[in-house]
């Protein structure tokens, strides 16, 4: 090749090129709001695998008054609208502020404490089925006071609770239905299981008695000054 086409006398100074009109538009994705969560805060969330077979373990969809106690980012909540369960037959509980409100798209949303809106309720409502992964820390008050407020509610089958709690946990009436891998919840280093508890649609007073949730001796002027802002408070699960 000839020298002379590097300098600059010899180089071309325009090109012809084909024009491409109507190039579509790009839409650009709108990131997820991140949530900021303390690192005391207690977070596990359901894989959405693992919610799937939970919600399966309920049983058949029908209309059943269903409630998630620690309703956290919603994968329980999800897992039953998809099966086919109705947004106006699920209650969720969660009292993280910025959670609960991206869980009204799945149904009913309770933002305040679990074990305050259980004690408040009792003998008020009645849930013939509980779906939940309470927080590892105190999940023997969660599901003791999910338990206190299953009932039949008109339907005549055992009123169901579904609930993914650490391998140590038992309770009356207990049925492990799997144990889950090792790293399910790596970051928590706990072990879990899932497990179901059907209790009799019509019980005994005893049978009541063993269920309910005995609160801890708080003056009732005094719940509502609760301090929700407190190191652990937050305890997040899905």
């Amino acid at each position: 090749m000839k020298p002379g086409v590097y300098t600059r006398s010899a180089r071309p100074m325009r090109i012809t090129v084909k024009s491409r009109p109507g190039f579509a538009n790009v839409e650009i994705a709108r990131a997820p709001e991140i949530i900021a969560v303390d690192s005391a805060t207690e977070c596990h969330v359901t894989p959405p695998d693992v919610a799937a077979r939970m919600v399966r373990y309920l049983g058949e969809v029908g209309d059943y008054l269903t409630l998630e106690p620690s309703a956290g980012t919603g994968n329980l909540s999800r897992a039953l609208i998809e099966s086919g369960h109705s947004r106006y037959e699920l209650v969720q509980v969660e009292r993280h502020i910025k959670l609960a409100a991206q869980l009204h798209r799945f149904g009913t949303v309770i933002n305040r404490c679990f074990l305050e809106y259980a004690v408040e309720v009792r003998g008020k409502v009645q849930f013939p089925r509980v779906i939940m992964n309470p927080p590892f820390r105190d999940v023997r008050k969660h599901i003791a006071a999910a338990r206190d407020l299953m009932g039949p509610n008109g339907h005549g089958e055992a009123p169901t609770l579904v609930a993914l709690v650490p391998i140590t946990f038992q309770t009356d009436d207990m049925e492990t239905l799997e144990h889950l891998p090792d790293d399910t919840f790596a970051t928590a280093k706990v072990r879990t299981k899932i497990i179901r508890i059907r209790s009799d649609p019509h019980p005994t007073e005893s049978g009541r008695k063993r269920w309910s949730f005995e609160p801890s001796p708080i003056a009732p002027s005094a719940i509502s000054t609760v301090d929700l802002a407190g190191p652990g408070s937050d305890q997040i699960a899905a």
